[in-house]
């Protein structure tokens, strides 16, 4: 059964230093976009979580020197008082609002050893060297300073819990980021509920990595560093638990992830479409641009005109839950042996396009530097559940979560 344990956070301590630490995480823009976000704001959480914005570009990004620059800032920070920690330990409450669509979740430390033992399940692989720089990071600055996006089966007490503190207790942060989304964050410090919110995560049988999984591996190697370095711990330490925001599924919003491909592998249109015909059937779209409204279901664009396919019977294993998903069919069936694209991951010939940017991207992509798109109906959280239960991981890819997490409101120290 899940660990799940308050935290005294340490946090911007206003509104407006709120508003001006928030940030992007930190992989998902490169070291100039950084940079440029960051700009002239003194506080921008980048200055932790991308340290590097700070030195001089001729320093590597993966620098110790890159490191202890968090550090620093973080130490400066906190002894400036613009980040202050609480005294007791405590939950809070992250609710985001884009486009009307509400998500709310708890934020709370959970343990390395769920992560260890199956009961935090992943359905992603990891890179090492990924790995390693988060491990640098949370090391050296003894704290995580980003938050793993976790969420579980759905718990009505849970729920009730958390609706009533929003309902009844003033927000400690409302921000609205330049994307229009709003980030709200409560305080949930009473002991008693405090108590049961535990209680009540004891018996929920799994968490799942929606994402962030290199921030969890990173965390957990990190507190398996620390153990080595205390061999008499006791579980109690912080650096045995890591920060995550922990949603329940029914609020999570997942967006379809799109792929675009260079060149046809050397085939003509006609071609292409005859060997797509083989595993497909190819039917112009009536509409334009066209956005599958069903799993096993793909918009094509071609040559300024969309098709629409769908897998014929027996082209996937309909009771597997990797192999059935569209992004595994797609690839079982026309990536790979039509268009050559054995492994996704490392071939150049092939991108990726996440929901949040629409199918007009398709369209611009490749009239502009590709020549194929094709878009997918979303997985669902039940899919991606059902993945991590089977222990596969999906097909690289595959979820776009929106809105993303925010950075720099708050950090779990690990001493």
């Amino acid at each position: 059964m899940a660990v799940v344990r308050p935290f005294k956070g340490l946090r911007p301590k206003n509104q407006e230093i709120a508003e001006n630490m928030i940030s992007l995480p930190y992989d998902v823009m490169n070291r100039k976009e950084a940079k440029d976000m960051a700009g002239s704001n003194p506080f921008s959480f980048l200055k932790i979580v991308r340290s590097e914005i700070n030195l001089d570009d001729s320093v590597d990004a993966y620098s110790m020197k890159v490191y202890e620059k968090a550090k620093e800032v973080l130490t400066n920070w906190t002894k400036e008082g613009v980040l202050v920690e609480d005294k007791t330990p405590v939950f809070y409450i992250y609710r985001q609002i884009m486009e009307g669509r509400v998500q709310t979740g708890l934020v709370g430390c959970t343990a390395i050893d769920d992560y260890m033992n199956n009961i935090i399940k992943k359905h992603e692989f990891t890179r090492k060297e990924k790995e390693i720089d988060r491990i640098n990071h949370f090391d050296i600055t003894d704290a995580n300073t980003e938050p793993v996006f976790l969420t579980y089966k759905k718990n009505a007490r849970i729920n009730d819990i958390v609706s009533k503190w929003v309902d009844e207790n003033k927000a400690t942060y409302d921000v609205v980021t330049d994307d229009g989304i709003a980030h709200i964050v409560w305080v949930l410090n009473d002991a008693k509920l405090v108590e049961e919110i535990i209680s009540l995560f004891a018996n929920i049988e799994y968490l799942y990595i929606a994402d962030g999984h290199h921030r969890s591996a990173s965390a957990v190697e990190t507190g398996k560093k620390r153990r080595l370095e205390k061999p008499d711990y006791t579980g109690e330490e912080e650096f045995n638990r890591f920060l995550a925001v922990i949603f329940p599924d029914e609020d999570l919003y997942v967006m379809d992830y799109n792929r675009v491909v260079k060149d046809l592998n050397g085939l003509s249109k006609e071609d292409f479409i005859a060997k797509v015909s083989e595993s497909f059937v190819v039917t112009e779209a009536k509409v334009s641009p066209y956005k599958p409204n069903k799993k096993h279901e793909y918009g094509m664009f071609l040559e300024s005109k969309w098709y629409i396919l769908a897998p014929k019977e027996g082209s996937y294993p309909s009771e597997d839950a990797v192999l059935s998903l569209d992004a595994a069919v797609l690839q079982n069936n026309l990536l790979s042996p039509i268009l050559g694209i054995e492994d996704p991951r490392t071939d150049k010939r092939i991108d990726f396009i996440g929901g949040i940017r629409g199918l007009k991207e398709l369209e611009r992509r490749v009239n502009e530097d590709m020549k194929v798109a094709f878009a997918l109906y979303p997985v669902t959280i039940d899919d991606l559940m059902g993945v991590a239960d089977a222990g596969q991981v999906m097909p690289p890819k595959s979820t776009w979560f929106e809105p993303k997490l925010r950075s720099g409101l708050f950090v779990h120290k690990l001493s």
